[in-house]
């Protein structure tokens, strides 16, 4: 068996090693062995066990009862190439939220007004979560078309980016309303850990902004950047704080 190593105090160590103990030794070593010093030297040898939380984030504020998956995208334009980047965006997405074979749906589409200029914002919704998500970008690798479009666009960009979202129990699923509309989109970075009190504070708060309908929906995201969280609005003038949207002639969200 291996030898254990432990450290003592010197007034300790003369005391068990020399001819005899003396009385500042005993006190020393009286000091070093009390309950207190013991039980804290003790204590130091193991790490605090904490029992982790069996319950994502995703799963205690998202919704039971549908199995929605939500992609926004954020299209960063050339100034020069915005009017041919909407309209060809207006021949080619409407065919996939028409086509029965892909499990997706257009949810809304927008140009920013106030905040980053240049810009469009295209919110997706897959019934039936990441296997919708999946089945419908593998039926677009084989689609010409869209293959097509995406070779196009992209001479028309200068970045682009999107998430992967969930939506938040306590918001109406965002429908098909009458225009026109000026969207807001309100997106808020969290502390890493506070996403449950975020969504229990907002389930609350919630009932304050509804009316004229004016909350649409609330996301947080599952891939791309975590801990973030898009609200989306249909604002009253003192409300307007954010990203300001105006909808695409194709967005069912006028």
């Amino acid at each position: 068996m291996a030898p254990r190593l432990c450290s003592i105090s010197a007034a300790a160590r003369r005391w068990l090693g020399g001819s005899g103990p003396r009385a500042g030794d005993v006190a020393a070593a009286a000091r070093f062995y009390s309950k207190d010093n013991e039980g804290s030297w003790f204590r130091s040898l193991f790490v605090h066990k904490v029992d982790p939380r069996k319950d994502a984030h995703s799963t205690l504020l998202s919704k039971k009862e549908t199995s929605n998956l939500y992609k926004i995208q954020f299209h960063n334009v050339k100034p020069e190439c915005l009017d041919a980047y909407n309209s060809l965006t207006e021949a080619v997405l409407p065919k996939l939220h028409l086509d029965e074979d892909y499990p997706c749906s257009l949810v809304g589409n927008w140009n920013t007004w106030y905040g980053e200029q240049d810009q469009a914002v295209h919110l997706w919704r897959f019934s039936g979560g990441y296997p919708a998500l999946m089945d419908c970008m593998n039926k677009l690798k084989n689609n010409k078309e869209y293959l097509e479009f995406r070779k196009e666009r992209s001479q028309m960009l200068l970045s682009r980016r999107n998430q992967l979202l969930l939506e938040f129990s306590f918001w109406n699923e965002p429908l098909p309303r009458a225009g026109p509309n000026i969207y807001e989109l309100r997106t808020y970075k969290l502390k890493p850990g506070t996403m449950i009190e975020w969504g229990n504070n907002w389930a609350r708060a919630i009932k304050y902004r509804q009316e004229n309908q004016e909350a649409v929906g609330g996301f947080f995201s599952q891939i791309g950047e975590l801990y973030i969280v898009h609200h989306l609005w249909v604002p009253l003038v003192r409300h307007m704080e954010s990203r300001i949207m105006i909808p695409l002639k194709i967005s069912p969200l006028q």
